[in-house]
């Protein structure tokens, strides 16, 4: 039989805590939104992890470590370089500099551009909100996506916002996915949804269309075309000028589109063509022909053709604005006129 001579016990090491005593890795990572391997490469790179252990010697996150690595995502999400916002946050949340995190002071600068985040997107030349949204878009931090987001539009209102923030980071997500075999899915299709979140709590109500010809807008991808983030910001856009303006979305039918100018009358109607392969010029040119009205005084649409997807056609009718407020300004002179 083994005794325990009890004047000299065994204490547990200092981190040690009862087994059910802070969060895991993975428990972590579900409240923040973010990727357990973004936590693990924090805690190897910066020295942003677990301090705990249970006594089966299993790491787990305080209060104190929860409270640091949540200043870490803020920070990061309004673009701040990883080791500048570990050093902040440890500061912030009264911890000292560690080994990990120290050793990054030293390390040479990355490339403008780079970042040395696990997953991070080459950005180039771009704002700093660009850099804050690719990070939270890889870690598939979806409230970090939203408050950015709509703290870009409330900066620099909405057409900037899209044009200078959003547009730059949803190009460099494509870019990944289409160089990494279909990797990176899942943040372009999250960031898209935060994007479109935004621009459609940024729309204010409809504006009532009076009667046929009255210089309404409508909104239409061409057959086969998905992308409507583009038509989205449009939409937005115009209706904070207070134009009257119908969305038809993703993908209409030619017969849908054909029905709809001829029942609204529109002073212009935008075709969006992300890809070559669906610009359709016979169905700009059909849309630019439409009539309406009595005989004397018959008018049609004109034709706004948007999205690179129209470069290699040679529609017979159409007007290519650069770019959303391009497309903008151009729409009101249209409706005023109409």
């Amino acid at each position: 039989m083994t005794t325990v001579n009890p004047a000299a016990p065994s204490p547990p090491e200092p981190s040690a805590v009862p087994g059910d005593a802070g969060l895991t890795t993975g428990v972590l990572a579900r409240r923040l939104g973010v990727s357990p391997m973004t936590l693990r490469s924090w805690d190897r790179r910066y020295g942003i992890g677990p301090t705990a252990r249970t006594e089966g010697g299993h790491r787990r996150w305080t209060a104190a470590d929860v409270a640091t690595v949540e200043e870490m995502c803020r920070l990061t999400a309004t673009g701040v370089p990883p080791a500048d916002a570990a050093r902040a946050a440890r500061t912030a949340c009264g911890g000292p500099p560690s080994d990990a995190e120290a050793a990054t002071v030293s390390t040479p600068p990355v490339p403008p551009g780079r970042s040395r985040a696990a997953g991070a997107l080459p950005l180039g030349d771009v704002r700093q909100e660009c850099r804050g949204l690719a990070r939270a878009a890889v870690r598939l931090d979806a409230p970090a996506l939203e408050k950015q987001l709509a703290a870009a539009v409330e900066r620099h209102g909405l057409v900037v916002a899209w044009q200078e923030v959003m547009v730059p980071t949803l190009h460099a997500v494509g870019r990944r996915w289409a160089s990494s075999e279909d990797r990176y899915v899942e943040v372009e299709h999250l960031l898209a949804w935060q994007v479109s979140t935004v621009l459609r709590r940024n729309t204010p109500p409809a504006t009532p269309v009076a009667s046929p010809g009255a210089g309404c807008v409508l909104l239409a991808c061409v057959p086969g075309e998905q992308h409507t983030l583009p038509l989205e910001a449009l939409h937005a856009a115009l209706g904070q000028e207070g134009l009257p303006v119908r969305m038809l979305g993703a993908a209409v039918p030619h017969e849908a589109l054909d029905a709809a100018v001829r029942r609204l009358g529109p002073a212009a109607v935008v075709l969006w063509a992300q890809e070559s392969t669906r610009a359709a010029p016979a169905l700009a040119r059909h849309v630019a022909g439409l009539r309406w009205g009595m005989k004397g005084t018959r008018r049609g649409p004109a034709v706004v053709l948007g999205g690179p997807g129209w470069g290699r056609s040679r529609p017979v009718a159409g007007i290519r604005p650069a770019g959303l407020a391009q497309a903008v300004q151009a729409l009101r002179a249209l409706c005023a006129a109409g």
